[in-house]
């Protein structure tokens, strides 16, 4: 029986991650900030839950090999995230400091805990949540666009030396998820200079045209069993679709477009 390890397993694509390899006869050590709050992963069988906050590198370290005493690792799902949203001029720096923290020095320090491990075992798979943020940019996201655009790079270069060590590492770039995203996993600022484009902004946006979080997660497990040198899984209508209108039009004439379709004139 394969072994799974997932950050951000509390709701949306974590959860429905876990419950799918679960479900696939996977064992899966499902980590979240407060465990003790989990109502349904917690009474399966074959998942273990271990109390994680990626930003707490103390918590990082212990969490981890707790799991790699446990028994063999064969996956390790970067997923724990969220979104910061709104212009950059009303932004903290407690914000954008958390923002970082969270998107990518943890996903690179959970990473960076395991590679040992793999490398002492000539095998395992890295699989990161990006975004299809991280192949394209809507107004007013830019940090959070910076975090999903830094993780692709990331995930690119890492894969060339992971490979040496018999390890991969594979990125999965959803579209909308339907995880009650902007209320529940968004940060979201505001300034007055800026209200008008936001609201005309997130006016174009109808979530009831999002992915479910279990569509998602099967990309996940497509990724984690499929055995394909393969980088980069776009997944969701509407990021392969985005995607694929970046690449016909190219960079420039896809952002014009973006702009005139979120912002008008």
């Amino acid at each position: 029986m394969k072994t799974i390890f997932i950050t951000g397993a509390s709701t949306g694509l974590g959860k429905a991650t876990a419950k799918l390899f679960a479900a696939s006869s996977w064992k899966v050590i499902a980590t979240m900030r407060k465990p003790e709050n989990e109502k349904e992963l917690n009474l399966m069988d074959n998942v273990t839950l271990l109390p994680l906050d990626v930003t707490d590198l103390a918590q990082v370290k212990e969490t981890t090999q707790k799991a790699m005493n446990a028994g063999n690792i064969d996956v390790v799902f970067n997923n724990a995230g969220y979104g910061l949203m709104g212009p950059l001029e009303a932004t903290t720096d407690e914000q954008l400091v958390r923002q970082l923290n969270t998107n990518v020095l943890g996903v690179i320090r959970v990473t960076q805990a395991f590679i040992p491990y793999f490398r002492e075992r000539q095998s395992g798979l890295f699989i990161t949540t990006t975004s299809m943020g991280g192949l394209l940019t809507f107004p007013f996201a830019s940090v959070y666009h910076a975090t999903k655009w830094a993780l692709e790079g990331w995930s690119e270069s890492l894969a060339f030396e992971l490979k040496k060590m018999g390890a991969g590492i594979k990125t999965v770039s959803p579209g909308g998820i339907k995880t009650d995203f902007l209320n529940r996993s968004a940060d979201i600022t505001s300034h007055p200079a800026y209200d008008k484009w936001v609201q005309k902004m997130f006016a174009g946006i109808n979530e009831d045209h999002f992915t479910p979080a279990e569509q998602i997660a099967e990309v996940v497990y497509e990724a984690a069993t499929d055995g394909k040198d393969q980088l980069r899984y776009v997944a969701g209508e509407d990021a392969k679709a985005l995607y694929a209108q970046r690449l016909l039009l190219g960079d420039e004439a896809f952002r014009k477009q973006m702009e005139q379709t979120f912002l008008g004139n």
